[in-house]
C-alpha cells in the first residue's frame, strides 16, 4: 500500500494519433516541476502517477498549475485481491465526513470476480456501516469516493482542479510584450494555456521609471512561469526612442507612435527568439491607443502576427482572471510603467495610417529612428527567469 498523486488530463484525450506526443510534453512539464521534492512520475495505463514525493500539498500546487492537467486527487494504491482491506481503507478515506456521498467504480481488469455495479454497491455498504454520519445521494452527493480495479486497486476521494488547456511546448513560441498593468499577464497567460512557450520584452524608460517598475514586471514573468515554465524576459532600454518622439512628434500622436515602435522592437526580438507571433494585452476601446483605427495603425509595422486574447473582454473580466491566477496584487502595486510616461492630453482615437506614418516623419531624417531601434535591441537585458 503506498500513497500517490494520480494526475488526470483532458483535452489531450482529444489528439488522436499526436496524443504520445502530447503526453510526452506533459510528462516532461511535471517531472521538471516535481523534480525539487524529489518525486517519480510515471505513466500507466493511461494515468500519469507521482510518486515518492516529500512535500505532498507542494506537490499538488505545482501539478494543478501546469497547463494541460485537468485535476490531480490524493489516492491511495493497494492489492486488489483483498477485497474486504480494499473496502476498509475506503471507510478510513471516509472517516470523520459527514452528509451525502457516491460509490464510482470502474474496473479496468474485466477478470476481477465483482463487476463495477457491485464493486460500488459494497464499498458503499461497508462506509455506511463505518460511518454512521454518511447517507447515500447517487444524483448529487458532497462526497464522491472513487475505486478503480487496474493491476492494484486505486482509491480516492479529494480532486484539485488544474489549469487545463495543452501542454507548455506543443504549439510553438511567441513573444509577450509585458508591461506592469493589468492587462498583459493575463493575455500571456491565455496563449500559454494553450500550449505556448513565452518570451516576454518590457520596454523600461530609466530614469522615469525605476528599479522598482522592473521589478515588478519580473515578479509578474515569475508568476507566470510557474504555468509554463522558463521565460526569458527581454528589458529594452527605451529612454531615448520615448524622448524622441515627445521632442519630434506632434503631441497628440506620441502615445501611438510610441507603441509602433515597441511593436518593431518586439518583432525584432520575436525572431531572434524564433517566436511566431506577438501578444499584447489590448482590448477594443479600454484606452485611446485601443480603437480599431489605432490597432490598425500598430499592426502596420509589425511582419509577424499580433495576438490580442482579451481583444472582446471588458476589464472587471481581467480583473478578475488576474486574481484567479494570481497577478492582480503585483500589477496594482502603484509603480509607472513606461507607458504612462510622457501621456498626452488628447491623445488621437481615430487616426488613419497616413497620418501616423506622417507624424512619424521626423523620426526618420538622417535614420534616427533605425539607429536608435538599434541601440535599443543592442543594450536590450535578457533575464531568465523560471
Amino acid at each position: 500500500m503506498r500513497n500517490l498523486l494520480l494526475v488526470k488530463y483532458a483535452e489531450v484525450h482529444l489528439k488522436g494519433q499526436n496524443r504520445p506526443y502530447f503526453l510526452r510534453m506533459l510528462m516532461k512539464n511535471i517531472k521538471q516541476a516535481v523534480s525539487p521534492f524529489g518525486a517519480h512520475v510515471r505513466l500507466h495505463d493511461s494515468r500519469i502517477f507521482v510518486s515518492g514525493y516529500t512535500d505532498e500539498n507542494a506537490c499538488i500546487n505545482r501539478i494543478t498549475k501546469i497547463f494541460g492537467v485537468h485535476a490531480v486527487s490524493p489516492a491511495v494504491e493497494m492489492e486488489k485481491e483483498d477485497f474486504t482491506a480494499v473496502c476498509q481503507k475506503a471507510a478510513e478515506l471516509m472517516s470523520g465526513k459527514s452528509g451525502s456521498f457516491k460509490v464510482l467504480a470502474r474496473r479496468a481488469d474485466k477478470l476481477y470476480f465483482l463487476d463495477s455495479p457491485k464493486i460500488a454497491a459494497r464499498v458503499g455498504g461497508y462506509v455506511l456501516e463505518s460511518n454512521p454520519k454518511l447517507s447515500v445521494d447517487v444524483h448529487d452527493p458532497e462526497h464522491s469516493l472513487q475505486v478503480e480495479i487496474r493491476d492494484q486497486a486505486l482509491l480516492y476521494v479529494n480532486s484539485f482542479p488544474g489549469a487545463g488547456g495543452l501542454p507548455t511546448g506543443t504549439s510553438g513560441r511567441a513573444m509577450l510584450l509585458l508591461s506592469g498593468g493589468i492587462d498583459s499577464p493575463v493575455a500571456g497567460y491565455r496563449i500559454a494555456r494553450r500550449g505556448v512557450e513565452l518570451s516576454a520584452v518590457y520596454f523600461h524608460s530609466f530614469p522615469y521609471t525605476g528599479e522598482p517598475v522592473k521589478e515588478k514586471v519580473i515578479t509578474l514573468a515569475r508568476i507566470l512561469s510557474g504555468f509554463c515554465g522558463k521565460i526569458r524576459l527581454h528589458v529594452v532600454p527605451f529612454t531615448e526612442i520615448q524622448q524622441a518622439i515627445h521632442e519630434k512628434c506632434p503631441d497628440d500622436f506620441t502615445t501611438l507612435i510610441m507603441r509602433r515602435n515597441m511593436m518593431r522592437i518586439a518583432d525584432i526580438l520575436a525572431q531572434k527568439e524564433k517566436a511566431l507571433a506577438l501578444i499584447t494585452g489590448e482590448s477594443i476601446g479600454q484606452v485611446a491607443s485601443q480603437t480599431l483605427e489605432a490597432l490598425m495603425c500598430t499592426n502596420a509595422v509589425a511582419t509577424l502576427p499580433v495576438f490580442r486574447p482579451l481583444i472582446g473582454t471588458d476589464k472587471l473580466e481581467i480583473i478578475g482572471e488576474s486574481v484567479k491566477i494570481g497577478t492582480y496584487e503585483t500589477s496594482v502595486l502603484p509603480y509607472e510603467d513606461c507607458c504612462t510616461v510622457f501621456t498626452p492630453r488628447h491623445p488621437v482615437t481615430h487616426p488613419k495610417l497616413r497620418q501616423a506614418e506622417y507624424a512619424e516623419k521626423p523620426l526618420l531624417i538622417d535614420n534616427l529612428l533605425d539607429e536608435m531601434i538599434i541601440r535599443a535591441v543592442d543594450g536590450t537585458e535578457v533575464i531568465e527567469i523560471g
